[in-house]
């Protein structure tokens, strides 16, 4: 996953609206959203390679999304998946402040990483290439593959298009998906500087990426009402064309009691 917009308690009838792209390789083998066989209750696509997600929901309401860290100091290529700080999250009981808390000891094994979750109560993020968990107040919220709100071009525009979108009483689903697919490369003065070239910067400058080998394979577009139902879209894309297919899943959220 490596772009999140998520809107945390800024809108009258959700407290939880999210708009995410997942790019990755295209070699990888990755299945869409469902829910798991093995835990019937998470609601999350899954990397068919390592097992884990970048992004799910639980039937309790809980959240959780990635993305990768470019640039720093890598764990190498033994370090455990990242992909399973989502799921982990997701089959947990543990209150937000208290799994990042327990993480926190051994997120130096993970290449670098930014993780929300969230429940009910409290959106968090954590990267294990900043100082330790912070709780979010209410606000609109981006991550790249950078930090929490690094201003990178991308992440500047589409979360103001983003707070735009979510500013409006009913939040158009197509408009978010909309603002995924934006192909529009940023200017190259105005690119950071993360240790791969300007030519690979330009080509990962977009919303949406596309390149012979990598880009977006899928786009999430996140629901979560104050009381009710839970509903995510998914949008995965075929490479190399503007083929898609989309998933619906609406199910009521039932909050979980022994959160701790």
């Amino acid at each position: 996953m490596c772009l999140i917009f998520v809107a945390w308690r800024k809108h009258p009838r959700y407290r939880l609206v999210v708009a995410a792209n997942r790019d990755e390789f295209y070699a990888r083998a990755t299945a869409p959203a469902g829910f798991w066989d093995e835990a019937p209750g998470v609601l999350a696509g899954r990397d068919l390679e390592a097992g884990g997600t970048w992004l799910g929901v639980s039937r309790g309401g809980r959240f959780a999304a990635l993305t990768n860290y470019r640039g720093g100091d890598v764990a190498g290529a033994g370090a455990p998946s990242r992909g399973h700080l989502v799921s982990e999250y997701l089959r947990a009981r543990h209150a937000p402040q208290a799994y990042l808390d327990s993480l926190a000891g051994r997120a130096g094994a993970y290449n670098g990483f930014n993780l929300l979750v969230a429940d009910g109560d409290g959106l968090h993020w954590y990267s294990n290439r900043a100082a330790g968990p912070r709780a979010l107040a209410p606000g609109i919220y981006g991550i790249s593959n950078s930090l929490l709100d690094t201003p990178w071009p991308k992440l500047v525009r589409g979360k103001t298009a983003f707070a735009e979108l979510v500013d409006d009483a009913h939040v158009d689903v197509e408009a978010m998906f909309d603002l995924l697919a934006d192909r529009q490369p940023s200017d190259d003065a105005d690119l950071p500087d993360t240790g791969i070239g300007l030519e690979r910067e330009r080509a990962l400058s977009s919303l949406f990426i596309s390149t012979p080998d990598y880009g977006t394979r899928s786009s999430t577009v996140l629901l979560i009402e104050d009381t009710g139902d839970a509903t995510l879209h998914e949008r995965t894309h075929e490479p190399g064309t503007t083929a898609s297919q989309t998933l619906t899943y609406t199910y009521p959220v039932e909050p979980d009691r022994e959160a701790v």
